[in-house]
């Protein structure tokens, strides 16, 4: 039975504060099925008052997912390029296409709130291109950005700023687990940057010389997005196999991070801690300072130079931390932003595993009319699983893509109002599930 959802103009414009589409949509209805759809390739378990239904396989390695004016889905296929998806009456997707074709893009994915303008990412590339959503098609590619530095975070996240379209953030992780030379801002490694791309150079701006440093000491900020009042939250995944004095602590610390940036046309230069600065996730390992709790920050060796103490005296921390090693991958809001969603991709650097689901994070509007996680910053507590693997402690991660258990990464809510839209990018199969409220 299809249950019909519809969207109020209110939601609409919701919708368009957190740069999604701006014009109110006609209702599609829930399907429970979609004819020639595979079914979920992987066993699950749904939260309370959750249902799920898998509108799409058989894709390649999905990674984002934006919205075009018209409702239509973009997906960044990591591998492949960009497809282009339209739903028919039945709410099941009706047609697909290439948008783009290039292996190298692998990640990053943005459009305008006209959906005149498109971006998308490689390693070291961001491009740009002319999009209409009525033909599904995009024309005159043009490099923007260059000169991204290699290394073992390869993917580059890409966002437009809602409130000023011509502002566009695009990220870099660090080159290794601890990338000293990440702390120098110069380097353009594990770090944020903001580009007007109503002045770009004949040959694109240089990544390490263009654009201002919005936030840096960042590993590797894959997601992030903005509330409606314009402040950005980005999901960090953290250190993998570090030790406190010579201790391994790796198991249960550090915690992965939720940071709040505020107003990406205001924030510069802000210092989030990476390589130096750690978040505690389980305080029990730190026997020698009692003082610290979930959610600080600590560095591996304290000395008289430099101690957990001078982390919070010059590094902003966490507003809410994660489970270690779940490598939370990409965040969204709902259409009210009273919760905020986001995608672990699951460990390989924890036995038993941990990750390999999406979880919902209560959040609240201030009186000054900002938005905040409903959950205090040292909290272990402040976000529950609505859809994860049946059993996460048996998921292997063997590889960035391949598991015995779906890869979560895309988070994207439905501009028409039904759930959220999530992709796996499990190298077996690349998978889009829509999670609704019942």
């Amino acid at each position: 039975m299809l249950l019909t959802k519809v969207i109020s103009s209110a939601v609409a414009l919701l919708l368009a504060g957190v740069g999604q589409v701006q014009a109110q949509l006609d209702p599609l209805p829930l399907p429970t099925t979609c004819s020639g759809v595979s079914r979920m390739r992987y066993s699950y378990t749904l939260g309370s008052g959750w249902s799920v239904v898998k509108v799409a396989g058989n894709l390649r390695g999905v990674r984002t997912i934006v919205w075009d004016p018209l409702g239509q889905m973009l997906v960044s296929e990591a591998g492949k390029g960009v497809s282009v998806h339209t739903f028919g009456a039945d709410g099941c997707i009706n047609s697909s296409s290439t948008l783009i074709a290039n292996a190298q893009l692998n990640h990053g994915l943005a459009i305008t709130p006209d959906g005149k303008t498109l971006y998308a990412s490689t390693e070291r590339m961001a491009y740009q291109w002319a999009y209409d959503p009525a033909t599904r098609k995009v024309t005159g590619q043009k490099t923007v950005v260059n000169g991204m530095v290699s290394g073992v975070h390869s993917t580059r996240n890409l966002l437009v700023v809602p409130s000023q379209p011509n502002m566009v953030l695009l990220q870099t992780g660090s080159t290794s687990n601890l990338d000293q030379q990440a702390s120098n801002m110069a380097s353009g490694r594990a770090l944020i940057k903001i580009f007007d791309m109503s002045k770009v150079p004949a040959n694109g701006y240089s990544y390490n010389t263009g654009g201002e440093v919005m936030a840096y000491g960042l590993r590797n900020e894959i997601g992030f997005i903005t509330d409606p009042a314009g402040g950005l939250w980005g999901v960090e995944n953290s250190g993998d196999d570090l030790r406190r004095n010579g201790m391994d602590i790796h198991k249960d610390n550090p915690a992965e991070k939720l940071n709040y940036f505020g107003d990406p046309l205001k924030t510069r230069n802000a210092w989030y801690g990476y390589p130096t600065c750690f978040a505690v996730w389980d305080k029990s390992a730190f026997t020698d300072n009692a003082a610290l709790k979930t959610g600080s920050h600590f560095v591996q060796a304290p000395s008289g130079s430099f101690a957990d103490a001078d982390c919070d005296k010059n590094a902003t921390r966490p507003r809410l931390t994660f489970q270690a090693h779940s490598a939370p991958i990409w965040n969204a809001f709902d259409a009210d932003a009273a919760n905020m969603y986001v995608t672990f991709h699951g460990s390989w650097d924890r036995q038993p595993p941990t990750g390999f689901k999406v979880v919902q994070i209560p959040f609240t509007k201030k009186s000054d009319g900002s938005y905040d996680p409903v959950a205090a910053a040292d909290s272990t507590s402040g976000y529950s699983d609505i859809f994860s693997a049946q059993n996460p402690a048996g998921c292997t991660a063997n590889g960035l893509t391949m598991s015995n258990c779906f890869r979560l990464t895309a988070a994207s809510w439905d501009p028409r109002g039904r759930g959220l839209f999530v992709g796996s990018d499990n190298s077996a199969e690349g998978e889009i599930y829509l999670l609704s409220k019942k």
